[in-house]
């Protein structure tokens, strides 16, 4: 049973800085991509930034220049540094990874999010 669980978010002021964490546990024999994911209010799922095994970062156009996605691989933990909130960022937060439990089996599981909220 593969799980994923988030930590760290909160209610900040914007401007403020706020340190994502998700750690995955569980049956996994190697993950591939992680990633985070938020969905506000009225809005459809979009993702945030995401890294490889290798390291390869992308970022949705929003959140450039302020967030920052790195990954521990021993730690099966992938984190996202929010700085420069700004009130718009408000939404829930989804860690997502790509990952294999065995030889053969991979697929897509997800956190069950963090709420993050930026206040005005």
């Amino acid at each position: 049973q593969v799980q994923l669980v988030e930590s760290g978010g909160g209610l900040v002021q914007p401007g403020g800085s706020l340190r994502l964490s998700c750690a995955a546990s569980g049956s996994i024999f190697s993950i591939n991509t992680m990633g985070w994911y938020r969905q506000a209010p009225g809005k459809q799922r979009e993702l945030v930034a995401g890294i490889t095994s290798g390291g390869r970062l992308n970022y949705a156009d929003s959140v450039k220049g302020r967030f920052t996605i790195s990954r521990d691989n021993a730690k099966n933990t992938v984190y996202l540094q929010m700085n420069s909130l700004k009130p718009e960022d408000t939404a829930v937060y989804y860690c997502n990874a790509d990952l294999s439990t065995g030889w053969s089996t991979r697929g897509y599981y997800w956190g069950q999010g963090t709420q993050v909220t930026v206040s005005s």
